[in-house]
């Protein structure tokens, strides 16, 4: 629950910058600024409270430091340093003198935004955290380089102009959420850059800012399937601590809880590693092919000291609570379901709770997607175990079969081929049909993805491992840890994801595949490990709902007639992204196909990415016209 920016000069420091750096502090999150300061350079950290628990900024070893964060390993880092009770900044800045930044990153464990400024060498490094559960952006600038946690501290620099990233604007309007973050370095300012997970970046005046990894998943040998029992042990003893290293540094924890196994893992850790019942707050809705009120009671009656609930109807007040998004973001939001949380944070922060603790990776880990079974099938069959494929794919079409999305053995070849490479083992495939289904609704002077292949490389021989890795580095976790990050911060609470351990992360990368999917059923060892720690009828249930909302109910009515007015405005045509022609013919559709019985899928993603940039480029042009 705070924020970092600074401001380094590679030659004469400039008579505003301080003024400046109290600026870019100020337009983020938060109460408090703290700022050390040096000739060239000046450091901040913005804060809800005047000392909080992690994190901050600071002069010492003759570094500048800021770190946006929590160490997990102060007693490891207290032992090695020699530091007893040192403050983060200390024992950071303890690390990056006797090891240098690059190895003293390897020593550091937890989610984190760092900032080092050594004044000898005038060299200034920036990190971010191994997944990525902290942000960190950067801008070049005339004489130097400024950060900041957000876009937004940045564009207070008359220095950095606010132009739109068109590419960006384009992958958002039209393409499938999981594209918006396939360029990691990409932001949506054409002069705003985001370190990806995992890097650093260096910069001096001597040499332009390089930007390179400093952690990355290695293509480790697999454990053997005959290891289930122990493995299982394994991953229950690490989430255990991931969990626990997590809760020992918030005050009064909340829990996020929906039916599924990885909000109720986290939980039920929680209460075993703690020895007492957790509170927990749940998003329920009116909808109840969406609402899974009655799965959490399972959990609830178990682990749960206290549950919160948040209804949410289907009469939201949605273009105003999108213009909140879309303010709090910097950005448009890419799916749905962040409305519901941004509802549930409001009402955690209400509640004086000060971490909101969830489920995030859990899906990536353990091979909880439904699109992840074709990649197993086409392991499967890579490896020569052809009466398996059959088997499990009889199993997928058992447990899985959805009058829209058919699950049979014909569906499962026509995906084996589409997102499987058969000549290179392990190369995934993108997804054409599905990323750029909504391409011709862009205008030609916006198309800008001519040319746009995502990157699907990985460094794994498996099919599976590497989706997942293209899930948890370039599509479908990047936008959610934005998202939760950024709605956490804005009501001041920290988050944690224990599936993001990166202990954890390394040793779910070394199953096999046929210990997360078996039999039609995904998330296989997490079942076995969760065994006496999971109510039975959660850690055995099957159907899964997923972290959805029913976003189709949001836009009828008068919603989708306020949308149609808005597509029929001179100023979206103005804005001239999308063929207003093409968007009502849509419109049309979406309507039909909702109130009708046909079974075929409705357009409510692409609305809610179509309403979200409408509203951000609106306010991003007025603030324009305002400056």
């Amino acid at each position: 629950m705070s924020r970092i920016a600074g401001l380094f000069r590679f030659s004469n420091p400039r008579p505003g910058d301080p003024a400046a750096l109290e600026q870019m502090l100020t337009s983020l999150p938060g109460h408090n600024n703290a700022t050390t300061i040096c000739a060239s350079a000046g450091l901040g950290h913005r804060a809800f409270r005047p000392s909080g628990p992690a994190g901050g900024t600071g002069k010492t070893e003759g570094l500048l430091l800021a770190l946006d964060g929590a160490l997990l390993n102060r007693a490891e880092l207290e032992n090695e340093t020699g530091l007893e009770k040192a403050s983060d900044i200390r024992l950071v800045a303890s690390l990056i003198r006797r090891l240098g930044f690059a190895a003293a990153l390897e020593r550091l464990d937890g989610d984190f935004a760092l900032a080092a400024f050594d004044p000898e060498t005038r060299k200034l490094h920036l990190a971010r955290d191994r997944l990525g559960v902290k942000p960190l952006y950067w801008s070049p600038l005339s004489d130097g380089i400024a950060f900041g946690s957000q876009p937004r501290a940045l564009l207070t620099l008359p220095e950095v102009p606010n132009d739109l990233d068109r590419k960006f604007v384009a992958r958002f309007g039209a393409c499938h959420y999981r594209g918006i973050d396939a360029v990691p370095e990409a932001s949506p300012y054409a002069a705003v850059y985001q370190i990806p997970a995992g890097h650093r970046l260096e910069a001096s005046p001597q040499t332009a800012p390089q930007v390179r990894a400093w952690w990355c998943l290695e293509n480790e040998p697999e454990f053997a399937v005959a290891q289930a029992d122990e493995l299982a042990e394994t991953y229950r003893t690490l989430l255990f601590e991931a969990v626990r290293k997590r809760v020992a540094t918030a005050e009064r924890p909340i829990f996020t809880l929906s039916g599924g196994l990885d909000s109720s893992s986290v939980l039920c850790s929680a209460t075993e590693v703690t020895g007492r019942k957790q509170e927990a707050i749940s998003s329920v809705y009116v909808d109840p092919r969406y609402d899974e009120r009655n799965e959490i009671q399972d959990v609830v009656e178990t682990a749960v000291s206290r549950w919160h609930m948040i209804e949410v109807g289907d009469s939201v007040d949605l273009f105003g609570l999108v213009a909140e998004l879309t303010e709090i973001h910097d950005e448009p939001v890419a799916t749905a379901t962040w409305l519901s949380h941004h509802l549930l944070c409001r009402d955690v922060a209400a509640g004086g709770f000060d971490a909101l603790f969830g489920g995030l990776g859990g899906d990536e880990l353990n091979a909880g997607e439904y699109e992840y079974f074709p990649l197993h099938f086409a392991d499967l069959r890579a490896a020569g175990r052809e009466a398996e494929v059959a088997r499990e794919v009889a199993a997928w079409a058992h447990h899985h079969d959805h009058p829209i999305y058919r699950k049979d053995a014909a569906a499962a070849e026509q995906m084996m081929a589409r997102l499987a490479d058969p000549v290179v083992r392990g190369q995934c495939k993108a997804d054409p049909e599905r990323l750029f289904r909504y391409r011709p609704l862009l205008t030609p002077e916006w198309d800008e993805m001519g040319g746009f292949e995502p990157d699907m490389s990985g460094p794994f021989h498996s099919y599976l491992k590497n989706r997942t890795f293209q899930d948890m580095f370039r599509e479908t976790l990047p936008c959610c840890l934005r998202a939760e990050d950024r709605q956490a911060t804005a009501f001041g609470l920290a988050h944690h994801d224990p599936f993001l351990d990166h202990r954890l992360v390394a040793f779910m990368y070394r199953v096999p595949g046929d210990l997360k999917i078996r039999d039609g059923v995904t998330k296989q060892l997490l079942r076995r490990a969760m065994q006496g720690v999971l109510p039975e009828a959660t850690r055995t249930r099957i159907a899964k709902t997923g972290w959805n909302a029913p976003a189709h109910r949001w836009f009828g009515g008068r919603t989708l007639e306020a949308l149609r007015d808005r597509v029929r405005s001179t100023d979206f045509r103005t804005r001239g992204v999308f063929d207003p022609d093409a968007v009502e013919a849509l419109l049309d559709e979406h309507a039909e196909i909702v109130a009708g019985d046909r079974p075929q899928e409705n357009h409510m993603m692409l609305l809610w990415q179509l309403l979200n940039l409408d509203l951000w480029m609106e306010r991003h042009r007025e603030r324009a016209g305002a400056g």
